[in-house]
């Protein structure tokens, strides 16, 4: 099964709680953003059992660490997660909260002119924030 090999790459056992949380996370046509306390809600409106918010906060960033899911900090106190781990940028609605994919072709280049000595850029995501 495809969850198993996910939790096992990513450190951990393949519980039934962990399971679940994969099925809500994976078994979906679209990808979408979610904060942990939303994916908790989607869970519970999903399955039965209770899932506690620690396995769900522990399974979710083992899931980033290991480059299953995209973290997306939109401020000091709230982060997102993407299942859409393509190269990409975002729109961030500051009124309710929505994140929109934003694809990389609609970004124009960007050219970074300063250097760290001894680092490499990895990777360049751009947050545009939106208000009214």
């Amino acid at each position: 099964m495809k969850y198993i090999e996910k939790l096992r790459n990513s450190g951990l056992r393949p519980t039934k709680q962990r399971l679940q949380i994969c099925e809500v996370l994976f078994n979906t046509e679209r990808t979408f953003h979610f904060t942990i306390n939303e994916l908790e809600q989607k869970i519970k409106d999903k399955i039965d059992n209770k899932i506690s918010l620690a396995t769900i906060y522990n399974t979710v960033h083992a899931f980033e660490k290991k480059g299953y899911l995209k973290q997306i900090p939109v401020n000091s106190n709230q982060t997102y997660f993407d299942t859409n781990i393509t190269d990409h940028h975002h729109f961030y609605n500051l009124k309710d909260g929505k994140l929109i994919d934003l694809e990389n072709s609609d970004v124009g280049p960007i050219n970074i002119k300063r250097k760290i000595d001894g680092k490499k850029i990895k990777s360049i995501e751009v947050l545009v924030k939106l208000e009214d």
